[in-house]
């Protein structure tokens, strides 16, 4: 029997490990998962609310490492999980996306001389710039399984001189937790606490820095926010970090003019597929997103100027528009005309990447 550390910080990991997670509990002659929340993202309601809904159990260990900058927020996790991994001595570390806990687990175990598995791996956006590009890059490089989601990952990690024995093209477990949760998601009031009818209204995320950590960037956000709800309604699960920079910059007034606006905050998982399984539209800055709407077939607006999941662009019913606001209005325009692209579901996003990911861990 082989114990694994299967390591969430933040709450897109917990849409990632649970499939990964739960597919190990049926193996138990092989496998001893072990589930450690580092506490990075450390919202208490908003991730018991995950876990519950995810059927994911209690954490085996909480770090609750909380807030603090990128350097702070490693460090703190790195100390607390190398106590962690000192006391247990796994056999592997499986880290998930991008976050920091992805990449502070990863730098211990290597350290440590412990295995690591990364899911998600080989994803760039070639913008440097962004945190999560560095984490991605300096995991990979410490990964000893590299589970891809599309073929640009299994691309870009040759290209960075991996050994091609140590890439797995497996499909992206994302998909797998919206694949099981779909059909209990539709059992949610929603749609009917908001007032709005299917396909009528527009789905926003966003919480990049680039998008709203400045004022005239945040500015410009509302702005273009304020264009699209003249033409349909918009609902807005809005990030706690983004809603106080809002108020910060004191933009509370302009929001209150926007009629159609509807500012909520942050959506259980169940309520948040079924928001965006029956929107008309998502604009959002979440790669994760990007990669739901494309299985879901719903036009999706990416308001960066670049992506790690091309294949959502290529393949998918995404597009990348940026702060731009004429680009986005242009493409607001086609799909309310119905004449947006017609995406396809990428290879292997079929609900079962975690039995692949699995399967591998088992022959290996």
């Amino acid at each position: 029997m082989k114990r694994i550390l299967n390591v969430v910080g933040a709450r897109p990991n917990f849409m990632k490990i649970a499939p990964i997670h739960r597919q190990m509990k049926q193996f138990p002659d092989s496998f001893e998962p072990i589930l450690v929340h580092t506490g990075q993202h450390y919202d208490e309601a908003m991730s018991k609310i995950f876990f519950e809904q995810l059927q994911l159990p209690e954490p085996d260990i909480y770090l609750g490492v909380g807030s603090g900058s990128h350097a702070e927020q490693t460090a703190k996790i790195m100390i607390a999980f190398e106590k962690v991994c000192m006391e247990h001595h796994p056999d592997l570390v499986l880290v998930v996306g991008d976050v920091n806990s992805t990449l502070a687990c990863s730098l211990v175990a290597s350290k440590l001389h412990i295995p690591v598995a990364h899911v998600e791996a080989g994803l760039r956006s070639g913008d440097v710039t962004m945190p999560e590009e560095i984490n991605r890059i300096v995991t990979d490089r410490l990964s000893d399984y590299l589970f891809t989601t599309e073929e640009s990952g299994n691309t870009n990690l040759k290209a960075e001189g991996i050994p091609e024995g140590k890439i797995f093209f497996v499909g992206n477990v994302m998909i797998d937790s919206l694949v099981h949760f779909l059909p209990q998601a539709e059992s949610s009031h929603i749609l009917e606490e908001l007032n709005v009818t299917q396909g009528s209204y527009a789905l926003v995320t966003l919480h990049r820095p680039s998008n709203v950590d400045e004022k005239e960037k945040a500015r410009q956000v509302l702005e273009i926010l304020n264009e699209v709800q003249q033409l349909l309604p918009v609902v807005f699960p809005i990030h706690p970090r983004t809603s106080k920079n809002f108020q910060r910059f004191g933009f509370t007034e302009m929001i209150a003019h926007m009629e159609q606006l509807k500012m909520i905050p942050p959506a259980s998982y169940l309520d948040f597929l079924k928001l965006m399984k029956h929107a008309r539209l998502v604009l959002t800055d979440s790669g994760g997103i990007q990669e739901e709407t494309t299985y879901l077939g719903i036009p999706c607006l990416t308001l960066r100027e670049n992506t790690e999941r091309p294949i959502t662009v290529h393949l998918g019913s995404n597009e990348i528009v940026g702060m731009n606001k004429s680009r986005i209005m242009e493409a607001l325009n086609l799909i309310l005309n119905n004449q947006w692209k017609n995406g396809e579901v990428p290879q292997l996003w079929d609900g079962k990447a975690a039995e692949r990911i699995v399967k591998v861990l088992k022959e290996h």
